[in-house]
């Protein structure tokens, strides 16, 4: 079955009655429609790995979720359109993913973790953390896979995200949450 792609800037009332498309990953940028790259193997591998990982340390009413829309800004008005973003991992109350909501409100989101693909290095370097510092997401990860795997753990400060750690070993962080792991397992091998 074939679907017309949409012409016009999409509102997020638009965005949800889209048909679910498995075959791609989508994303909302201010009304449009974006066609994510898909991810490599090792970021397919590492994703899992980390989302355990955090879950493993958060307190009960909290949970790390894969790849779950945010709407990091809502519709206000006709010129400007939502935007919807689904990180590969964000920590949310426990009640709303128990609740099966199909995406959340930024506010809600504690920490967002992107992991470098080719092709989003800027967009999660530059535009997606402009975008989640402005929503107010009080974490923000990036993990780069090149040899060796790092992670980068951003904390708000002010409205702007500020380095608290950046490492290829072991990564203790105490903001926004208390988390520990060493980056050189996050595959899992």
């Amino acid at each position: 079955m074939s679907h017309t792609w949409p012409d016009h800037l999409l509102s997020l009332a638009e965005w949800s009655e889209l048909p679910q498309d498995t075959s791609h990953r989508l994303e909302l940028v201010e009304g449009v429609l974006l066609v994510v790259p898909r991810p490599t193997a090792l970021h397919q591998l590492v994703v899992p790995e980390l989302c355990v990982l955090i879950n493993r340390q958060l307190p009960r009413e909290l949970r790390a979720v894969v790849d779950f829309e945010v709407v990091v800004r809502p519709d206000r008005g006709p010129r400007e359109r939502a935007t919807v973003r689904a990180p590969d991992i964000v920590v949310l109350p426990t009640e709303r993913v128990l609740a099966g909501v199909a995406r959340v409100d930024a506010g809600e989101v504690r920490l967002a973790v992107e992991i470098h693909s080719p092709g989003t290095v800027v967009t999660d370097k530059v535009t997606k953390m402009f975008e989640y510092a402005d929503a107010g997401i009080p974490g923000y990860w990036l993990v780069d896979l090149d040899p060796p795997m790092t992670v980068t753990a951003h904390v708000l400060v002010d409205g702007e995200y500020e380095v608290t750690a950046d490492t290829d070993g072991q990564l203790d962080v105490l903001t926004p949450l208390a988390l520990s792991l060493d980056v050189r397992t996050l595959t899992g091998l």
